[in-house]
């Protein structure tokens, strides 16, 4: 796309500016020899539609392998310990030459068809050419065209022909890019799962009372992972949900910020229907700290600051002295302008916890949702971290799930779901 946009649209406009004028120029000149020189534009015409719509398929099946190539890499790029701890780099390889060798065979075949395309191309303007010298040469014998006329108009013609190639490979790129924006499109046109009705409303200052009214949930069309659950939390009140692997634990925290909709019931925060505010006014007053945590390739200082990028530095050092990342951060010779690399990869999976634990918290949100967020540090850091915690969690609500006993009797409910009960 990018190709096409810098390179054959700034062409374009010289192509159509070089045709026009060379043709106002030799019209007068002869118009016999200039329409018999214009004659090969309907068979290119239709030659470059026949090959527009053939090559388009090819180059959009040409992305869609890039894609798959590319995913393949990733994979084995970030999971290369688990490729190895299976012995499966065979497999991999396997895998890789294969989505590699399909890519290369398709692209093959648009080689050949431009290959065939090209030379038509050429052909019909080599044709042209012939027609022009055989008509004009004619003419000269018979008197009624000058030999500096026909000379003239030859070179002239030389110069036409070069905006008439120009056309075809502009309706080669323009395939080309038309393919990719397709698969662009695709994903800019998907319908996001949850959005905010046409009479959604702005989300007041909340306090956190939250409830949960017979509350149904599946995926698609899945089974129910959550099955018509109800509780209620107070504001201020610290919630643990505690149950095995696919209980429901993480479907409940995630339907609290509308990463997903309920499939019956509903959920209420301070008496409003999350269904019925805008998405941005309610996210705006959670703050969330998941399993898996992903922070960008900035600065310690960019990462935590993610929620709120106008936030000064000593919020920045307030939030993460109460994480309990101040300490490690200082350690580190840039401070808080250290960069983390793709996904925190030059921190501990402690030291992005607590990171990640600290841009929720200068949110300052109505709302916590920690997700086993202490999982990755060790006792004594759990320690300190629910020690800081404890005063923030003041007249907030909070759910937490966890695991650790520290952390569940800390708690004023603790839920335990068992199937999505």
């Amino acid at each position: 796309i990018q190709r096409f946009l810098s390179m054959i649209i700034s062409r374009l406009f010289g192509t159509i500016i070089t045709f026009i004028g060379i043709f106002f120029i030799v019209f007068p000149w002869s118009p016999i020899l200039t329409l018999l020189s214009l004659s090969i534009a309907i068979p290119m015409l239709f030659i470059t539609i026949r090959f527009s719509r053939f090559i388009h398929g090819i180059f959009y099946r040409t992305q869609q392998l890039v894609g798959k190539v590319a995913t393949i890499v990733w994979e084995n790029i970030n999971g290369v310990r688990v490729v190895r701890a299976f012995n499966n780099e065979p497999y991999e390889v396997k895998k890789f030459t294969k989505a590699n060798q399909e890519w290369f065979e398709n692209s093959m075949r648009a080689a050949k068809v431009r290959a065939i395309y090209n030379p038509s191309m050429d052909f019909l303007i080599g044709f042209s050419t012939v027609l022009v010298l055989w008509w004009g040469g004619g003419s000269v014998i018979a008197g009624s065209l000058s030999l500096g006329t026909l000379i003239a108009f030859s070179g002239y013609l030389t110069m036409l022909m070069g905006p008439i190639r120009m056309m075809g490979f502009i309706a080669s790129g323009l395939s080309e890019a038309l393919a990719s924006a397709k698969r662009v499109f695709e994903i800019l046109d998907m319908e996001p799962e949850v959005k905010d009705k046409p009479d959604a409303i702005e989300l007041p200052p909340l306090k956190g009372h939250v409830r949960f009214e017979n509350v149904s949930f599946r995926y698609g069309k899945g089974p129910l992972i959550v099955k018509n659950l109800s509780f209620e939390v107070k504001p201020g009140q610290v919630v643990a949900l505690l149950g095995a692997t696919g209980s429901g634990k993480s479907t409940i925290i995630q339907l609290i910020p509308r990463f997903y909709d309920v499939t019956e019931g509903r959920i209420t925060i301070d008496g409003y229907d999350i269904r019925d505010v805008k998405i941005k006014s309610l996210r705006s007053q959670i703050g969330i700290v998941l399993q898996e945590n992903f922070l960008f390739s900035g600065t310690i200082r960019d990462n935590i600051a993610y929620g709120k990028p106008n936030a000064t530095m000593e919020e920045i050092i307030e939030a993460a002295k109460i994480a309990g990342a101040h300490e490690f951060i200082q350690s580190f010779p840039e401070g808080y302008n250290t960069l983390v690399g793709e996904r925190g990869v030059t921190l501990s999976g402690g030291q992005r916890q607590r990171i990640a634990i600290a841009r929720a918290l200068l949110m300052n949100p109505r709302i916590l949702i920690l997700d086993d967020s202490t999982s990755n540090v060790d006792v004594e850091t759990e320690y300190g971290i629910q020690k800081a915690m404890k005063a923030l969690m003041k007249g907030r609500t909070t759910f937490v799930i966890t695991q650790r006993v520290s952390t569940v009797r800390a708690a004023d409910q603790i839920i335990v779901l068992d199937q999505g009960r």
